[in-house]
């Protein structure tokens, strides 16, 4: 399975005339992502068919949220449900970057039977599979991860052994400078079967096509 990550519309539409999976809608590449506008999402839930995930992240930085923005979570997961949203993706931390059991727990509930992915925030926890073991308890279907370093690369011992304990109970979906020239080397050492990446090329500022094709052949 391959997700492309989408930060603006232009690239969404290439991804999801594209032979990738799925696409993960979002907005503010400079911030790692945020919660994209709902008409933006409307519009593609109407012209494709592709299934598409919503991040729900209300700012940038950390993944530690005040009373205001949980209540703007929740807003959102409900108004995209409405709408049609195929998956979500988000992370709650609390103070001391681990997961927040009774936030995330929550917003997995309320957006049920629709699947929730934990994104990147989990890379930030101190203990992989302890964090792992909790997501899996609360009920997410997957997890977005490097392995806890920068890039899938620098983390492909990490992933190897998450997808070797966990890969039965939870999707490890492996993200983090995923490209068409590294793919193939992250799979054969991860034995992974999940792959996340934006697909932008140097240089370039959209989704690149060519570029989906030669990961999605890797890939599989």
């Amino acid at each position: 399975m391959l997700e492309i990550a989408c930060f603006e519309i232009t690239s969404a539409e290439i991804a999801l005339k594209s032979s990738a999976g799925r696409i993960e809608l979002c907005k503010e590449i400079t911030l790692g992502g945020l919660t994209p506008e709902i008409e933006e999402f409307k519009f593609l839930k109407e012209k494709y068919l592709k299934p598409i995930y919503v991040m729900i992240r209300p700012k940038g930085g950390g993944f530690f949220y005040d009373e205001d923005e949980f209540s703007l979570m929740i807003k959102s997961i409900e108004l995209f449900k409405k709408f049609g949203a195929n998956g979500f993706v988000f992370g709650i931390l609390d103070e001391n970057n681990e997961v927040d059991l009774e936030r995330n727990s929550f917003l997995v509930e309320l957006a049920k039977p629709i699947p929730c992915t934990f994104h990147r925030a989990f890379d930030r926890t101190k203990n992989l599979e302890k964090s792992c073991e909790t997501l899996i308890e609360i009920g997410f279907k997957t997890i977005l991860t490097s392995g806890g370093e920068k890039t899938a690369l620098e983390g492909k011992e990490s992933l190897k052994n998450l997808i070797e304990k966990y890969s039965g109970k939870i999707n490890i979906l492996i993200g983090g400078n995923v490209r068409s020239e590294n793919i193939e080397e992250i799979k054969i050492y991860t034995k992974g079967t999940h792959f996340h990446s934006s697909a932008i090329p140097s240089y370039e500022q959209f989704a690149n096509d060519e570029e989906i094709r030669k990961m999605k052949r890797f890939s599989v």
